[in-house]
This record gives structure tokens, C-alpha cells and sequence, in this order.
């Protein structure tokens, strides 16, 4: 594949994710991120009162009702003369498939930690996925307007847990009602906190100079002693470092309160990385596909049914990787499937755009009738695939009942969409009707039966199935065949096809596995295999 010059405008995406443990304050920071880029007029729904109980980022209905986000959004913007993408991921740990897909679209991450906690489990899990693709980390901890651990207490934690190297760009002065503000390191200017300011807490920076007159007496000493610490004891900031993904610069702030908000920004524009290269088969050969390469591709990372309630629409979320993507062109999918895509859309939340043309390191939306999937490739000439996307083995396995059975058809049909998004998984038992549905926790389960009756208009229960675990098989045709001619019960099929074992129990597992060595217990496939 040649290259081509795509006028630099791949040079300019930021395409990033926020990763945070659940109410650490992720989707009040994307808010206001987006505000501060003027994305927004306004920021605080949140907040506010009834229709408007809640972020623009969150759109599903149980979001909206129990104030968390469960699934992934895209939001573009400017700022600075840069598009960045925001890949907003789901803040339980009930979605950490949904949270692992959209992680493979993003080029960096903010990791936002609270002040009050430092680095948490769900972090910890999140950042092992980072670590991975080696995605660059920029970390802000919030809620420094609480009452938080000392600053060089949460440094150390970040180290000592997630084994990353701390670059602290600001210094805190106190926290809590203490709380002043905080030095920038860099500029050895001071960001004064204005808590009488409400929402808008960020006073005009002043030279160092001046700051022992803003602040009570013991509140500068320790500032003092923690900006010389800072300096003498932690690493700089290096970029390469950063961006090989051993250290993480350190900003401090207040999303709630939109402290800190601007500086974060501003860090994004002068440290994300623009689009990477990406590895993948070409033609039967391993290469790696280059931003700048002439040729347009990129993969399918999320598929997104009935985002509009009065439409049954179904939009394919696709990060593209190379080339200059213009409206109306055609592609096709590593499985040879052609599309002439004619209406693509830039997101904001629940408000679309129609996408003219965009370029490596954009998240585009392909609307489309079941003809893309999770983990397909795209390309012009078909012959481009990128690695696959994994589904895991599910923790929680359940039997949809029917209330109407006539409804058979309908339920199929909604299980079958929400798998393929990746809310659950589907199998299909070899002998009996019912379907059985997996998911790693239970609020997916909750979430699959609120979408199936909003949005399928379908009664139906998931209750206990006799199973506790699956486990997708590879090897010897003959073996797989004699294998399921023994266990014809809990043989099932995947949404692909693909022959699984439903077992009830880990010892089951283990056990077939040590009466059938030639025949691999799979935890993980990969989805566009």
C-alpha cells in the first residue's frame, strides 16, 4: 500500500478514553470537558431536574434512571486546532467487555482517580487493559474540593499498584474546605480556587510570588514543602516515556466544580498522541497499516442498536486507521461484504452529524441492517484485517422464558441484536428451545431485559439455567464431533455458529479438559475470526 498526503488532518485527532473506578466522578468530567471545549452550552444536567436528569453522554433509560453509564458513547469536539474523540466507556464493572472493545479504538486515556481513594480495584483491572495496547495514561485526581489523602500519598499508591512512574504537573495546596488551588509545576505559576464562584472555581493564574498572600499561613507551608519535594524527588515528564506507557503525568482538580478542567484540556492538546500504527494481515501477510497509508480501513469496535427509539436503527461505530474516508464510498469487510457508505455520522451523544469526510484516528458511525459486527475489518479492498476482539467466557449464564410463545420469532430476533452489540452473549442449545444468554455480571442481565421490553415491546423472564460457566472449543473437527455426540445436553452454538460447552461447574471444565486433551477449552474468542 502506498501513502498519500490526507492534507495532515490525521496529524490532528485525538481519539481517548476516560477510565475510572465507578463514582470517582468519569461522566461529570466528560461533561465538562466538553463544556470547557464549548461543545456545550451547558454543563450541571447531573444536577438538574426532571427530563434533564442527566449527561448528555448518557442516553439509554436505565442510565438515565440510575444515574450511571453503561454504555459506551462518542463524543467529537475541537479544541485547539485538534479533533479529539472521546471515547466515553461504561463506569460499572458489569461492562468491562464493552469497556475492553472501546479501549482498542483509543490512541490514549485519562484515568481519573478520587482524591478521597486513589487507585481502586475496577482502576486497577482497567489500566491492566491499557497496559495491553500500551495506551499512554494522563491521570487526573479529582475531588480535591473533599477532603483527600495527602498528594504524595496518592503518587505513591499510583506507583506502587499500577507500577507506572508519577510526573506530578500541579502541586495541591490542601484539600478539602482548605483547599487553595495548585501550583503548576511548569509554568511555576499558581491557579487559585474560588469557592464563592460556585460552578466556575478557577481563578486567574498568578506568579508564584504572589501566592503566600492568598493563603493561610499553614496552608502555604505545606504547598511550599510539597512543590520542593515534588521537584527534587519525582521524575519529569518525558514524553517518549509517557507514551510507551511507563509514566503518567499527574494533574489535580475538581471536576464538580470545573477546577482544573481547562489545564486537563490543554494537556490532552499538548500530549495525547495522534493516531498509531496498527498491526494487521494484508493479503495473507503480517504488516502494520500506517495513519498516513493511501488506502482507507479501519474496524469495527461497537455496534449500537435503536439509539433513536422512533427508528429501528442499528449504527456500526468504526475507528478508521488509515486513508482519507469520503461520503459515499464504497468498502468491504474482511469477509468480502460490500457497502456503499452514504450516510455516516459524527457523534454528540444523542446528536448526530453527517460525516463528509473524515480521516485516521476518527470514530465514524456506519448505519447498516445487521451487515456489520463486532470486530469486522473494513477496508476499500477488502483484504485489510485487524486483530480480533474478544468475547470472554460468561460468569452468569440464564434461560429466557417467554410470557407469549408466539413471540418466539420477536425474541430471537432482539437476543440475537444485543448480542451482536455485545450487551450479553446468545447461545443456542443443541437440544431444546430456549435460548440461554451470558453476561459477566448482573446488571447486564437487568439492562438486556429493560431494552428487550422498551425497545422489542417482549414480556420475558431470564431465570437460573442449569449451567454456571461456557467455554468455546477448538480443535480436531472429529474429536469436537464425538466430543458433543457425548455431551449432546450441554452443547450449544454461538451467535457465529461456533461449538461451545455449557458446563455446570469449573471442576466440569477441568475435567473434560483432562479426558479431552486434544480438544482446547477456549475462555476468550476472538470476534471477527
Amino acid at each position: 500500500m502506498s501513502t498519500s498526503n490526507t492534507n495532515g488532518e490525521w496529524s490532528k485527532r485525538r481519539t481517548y478514553a476516560i477510565i475510572s473506578h465507578p463514582d470517582a466522578g468519569k461522566t461529570t468530567l466528560t461533561e465538562n470537558l466538553l463544556y470547557a471545549a464549548g461543545s456545550i452550552r451547558l454543563a450541571g444536567q447531573v444536577r438538574a431536574r426532571g427530563e434533564n436528569r442527566r449527561t448528555r453522554s448518557d442516553w439509554m433509560k436505565i442510565e438515565q434512571d440510575r444515574g450511571i453509564s453503561v454504555s459506551a458513547s462518542v463524543m467529537t469536539y475541537e479544541h485547539k486546532g485538534l479533533t479529539f474523540n472521546l471515547l466515553d466507556t461504561p463506569g460499572h464493572e458489569d461492562f468491562s467487555e464493552d469497556t475492553y472493545r472501546t479501549l482498542t479504538a483509543a490512541d490514549s486515556a485519562i484515568m481519573v482517580l478520587d482524591a478521597a481513594r486513589g487507585v481502586e480495584p475496577r482502576t486497577l483491572k482497567l489500566v491492566e487493559v491499557c497496559r495491553l495496547r500500551d495506551i499512554p495514561i494522563l491521570t487526573f485526581i479529582n475531588k480535591l474540593d473533599r477532603e483527600a489523602l495527602a498528594p504524595e500519598a496518592l503518587l505513591d499508591d499510583i506507583q506502587d499498584k499500577l507500577a507506572l512512574d508519577t510526573a506530578p504537573m500541579q502541586w495541591p495546596a490542601a484539600s478539602g474546605q482548605r483547599f487553595g488551588g495548585v501550583m503548576d509545576l511548569a509554568r511555576d505559576q499558581f491557579i487559585p480556587f474560588r469557592p464563592e464562584e460556585g460552578e466556575m472555581a478557577s481563578g486567574a493564574p498568578v506568579p508564584a510570588g504572589d501566592v503566600e498572600s492568598l493563603l493561610s499561613d499553614d496552608v502555604y507551608a505545606e504547598l511550599s514543602e510539597g512543590v520542593d519535594m515534588a521537584r527534587e524527588l519525582c521524575p519529569p515528564f518525558n514524553q517518549r516515556s509517557y507514551e510507551e506507557g511507563h509514566l503518567t503525568p499527574v494533574y489535580f482538580g475538581s471536576a464538580l466544580r470545573r477546577f482544573g478542567i481547562v489545564e486537563l484540556l490543554d494537556a490532552l492538546a499538548e500530549m495525547a498522541p495522534g493516531p498509531q500504527v496498527e498491526k494487521a494481515v494484508v493479503k495473507k501477510t503480517e504488516r502494520e497499516v500506517a495513519p498516513d497509508d493511501k488506502e482507507v480501513s479501519g474496524f469495527v469496535f461497537k455496534v449500537q442498536a435503536n439509539m433513536d427509539p422512533n427508528h429501528r436503527d442499528r449504527v456500526a461505530f468504526v475507528r478508521l486507521t488509515s486513508g482519507r474516508f469520503k461520503r459515499g464510498m464504497k468498502l468491504k469487510t474482511d469477509k468480502g461484504r460490500s457497502l456503499t457508505v452514504s450516510s455516516p455520522i459524527m457523534f454528540f451523544a444523542q446528536d448526530r452529524e453527517i460525516a463528509d469526510e473524515a480521516f485516521a484516528g476518527d470514530v465514524i458511525g456506519i448505519p447498516n441492517h445487521g451487515l456489520l459486527r463486532v470486530g469486522d475489518s473494513l477496508s476499500e479492498s477488502g483484504e485489510v484485517l485487524f486483530a480480533g476482539i474478544p468475547n470472554f467466557a460468561p460468569e452468569i449464564l440464564r434461560r429466557a422464558r417467554l410470557a407469549d410463545p408466539l413471540k418466539a420469532k420477536h425474541l430471537k430476533k432482539a437476543l440475537e441484536s444485543l448480542a451482536e452489540e455485545g450487551v450479553t452473549q446468545l447461545f443456542r442449545p443443541i437440544i431444546g428451545g430456549d435460548f440461554i444468554v451470558g453476561a459477566v455480571g448482573q446488571l447486564q442481565i437487568e439492562v438486556m431485559a429493560e431494552r428487550v421490553s422498551a425497545e422489542y415491546g417482549i414480556d420475558v423472564t431470564f431465570e437460573a439455567a442449569p449451567y454456571e460457566t461456557a467455554r468455546w472449543l477448538s480443535g480436531p473437527d472429529a474429536e469436537i464431533e464425538k466430543f458433543g455426540d457425548r455431551h449432546k445436553s450441554a452443547m450449544a452454538e454461538d451467535i457465529d455458529g461456533d461449538p461451545v460447552f455449557l458446563a455446570k461447574s469449573a471442576w466440569e471444565v477441568g475435567y473434560s479438559e483432562e479426558k479431552w486433551p486434544d480438544i482446547a477449552f477456549l475462555r476468550a474468542k476472538e470476534r471477527n475470526r
